[in-house]
């Protein structure tokens, strides 16, 4: 009796609380096999759960995405027990504000490998599986930062301008082989609890659908995934209506 067939992968790392866990749990609803990270798989669990009541199939690892050897080991453990990596999601964001003059050298360098370097690692493991099989969706998320440096965010922006350049440079490299790269700026605050917690008056925007709700910005992932390769697109930004920019 032969084996049921293997559902097509969504790896999703960064799967956070909000944006990321509602990438997973869009893709999830298609009928891929999502597959989420964060540095601590506990921190997993009530998605994965969330994923299974929803009558989706999921899997959690703990993993630290700046470390080569974790990546491989991660990529080959999904590809070999689990499916195919048809769509890899990047979503660590590391956002975190400092006066130049007081930045350190340590968190700059650290803020830069999570926010890009790590970017890098991922992307390199699975687009190599992807151009063998000349088939595949990779989508880098952005932020407000990958387009201006603001004050006080002097490392944030650095790592996500290099982000940005880093999925140009994908893009253009595997489209032709029939990958197609995408790099979604998020430019607005998130329904997170961070957001509310940190951010009221922002948050109080809620009502008025002045703050991004992250179920629509994973319906944009699912949107870019499913364009026709004569019509793909490589950056989107995406804003409330009454955002200035």
């Amino acid at each position: 009796m032969n084996p049921p067939p293997r559902k097509p992968v969504a790896l999703v790392i960064g799967a956070g609380d909000a944006t990321g866990g509602a990438i997973a749990r869009r893709f999830a609803r298609e009928g891929f096999a999502a597959c989420v990270t964060r540095r601590s798989a506990d921190k997993l669990q009530p998605l994965v759960d969330a994923i299974h009541a929803e009558g989706g199939e999921a899997y959690g690892f703990g993993s630290d995405a700046r470390k080569e050897d974790e990546v491989a080991a991660l990529v080959e453990d999904i590809e070999s027990r689990i499916g195919d990596i048809d769509v890899f999601v990047f979503n660590i964001g590391a956002n975190a504000p400092c006066s130049v003059l007081d930045e350190s050298a340590r968190k700059y360098f650290k803020i830069w490998e999570m926010a890009c370097y790590s970017g890098f690692l991922t992307g390199q493991a699975v687009a190599r599986r992807m151009v063998a099989r000349r088939h595949g969706t990779m989508i880098f998320t952005g932020a407000t930062a990958s387009l201006r440096g603001a004050a006080n965010f002097a490392a944030f922006a650095g790592a996500k301008h290099a982000l940005r350049a880093l999925a140009q440079s994908l893009s253009r490299e595997l489209g032709p082989s029939n990958v197609h790269v995408a790099h979604v700026i998020i430019d607005g605050a998130i329904d997170t609890a961070f957001i509310r917690d940190n951010f009221p008056e922002r948050y109080a925007l809620k009502s008025e659908d002045g703050i991004l709700a992250p179920e629509h910005i994973a319906d944009t992932y699912w949107f870019l995934h499913q364009q026709p390769r004569d019509a793909w697109t490589f950056e989107l930004d995406l804003r409330p209506w009454s955002e200035r920019w």
